[in-house]
């Protein structure tokens, strides 16, 4: 398979676990797949058929870091599909975790559907914007009636 294929792939393996988290939300089968790892298990078998052929200048870039050698790194097929490959199954990772976040803190399913399609397109602004909303909820559920903190237990 060609890298460009292989690029391709790595998002249409993802799709379907996104559409579950933004459109299947509370459903118990989008509940048990959010809260397993296998879903970027496909997504980072395509990193590995991308990055293997492009392995030292993958290492040379990662392990000396530069913008020089990303750039270099990123002229081969391979090597942009594979950091391509990367960002989408850790995009993944940060949106299953904000879906688990979200419903163990009740946020309305018609809020976090448009913000994990934030996240799936512009991950660093969708999951700042989430951490902003999960410290108010947070916040919130701490208060009592009227706003007002709850009386300790005695």
């Amino acid at each position: 398979m060609t890298p460009s294929a292989l690029f391709d792939l790595a998002f249409l393996l993802a799709a379907p676990f996104w559409a579950l988290l933004i459109l299947a939300p509370g459903r118990r089968w989008t509940d048990r797949i959010a809260a397993s790892p296998l879903p970027m298990v496909p997504v980072l078998a395509v990193y590995l058929a991308l990055a293997v052929p492009v392995f030292p200048q993958l290492w040379a870039a990662v392990s000396h870091p530069g913008l020089t050698g990303f750039q270099d790194l990123l002229r081969l097929g391979g090597g942009a599909g594979a950091i391509w490959a990367q960002v989408i199954a850790w995009d993944l990772f940060l949106g299953q975790w904000m879906y688990r976040e979200a419903r163990a803190l009740h946020l309305h399913p018609l809020l976090m559907g448009p913000l994990l399609l934030l996240t799936v397109l512009l991950s660093p602004i969708g999951v700042l914007i989430f951490l902003a909303i999960r410290a108010t909820a947070r916040r919130g559920k701490g208060r009592g009636v009227g706003g007002r903190a709850p009386a300790p237990h005695c």
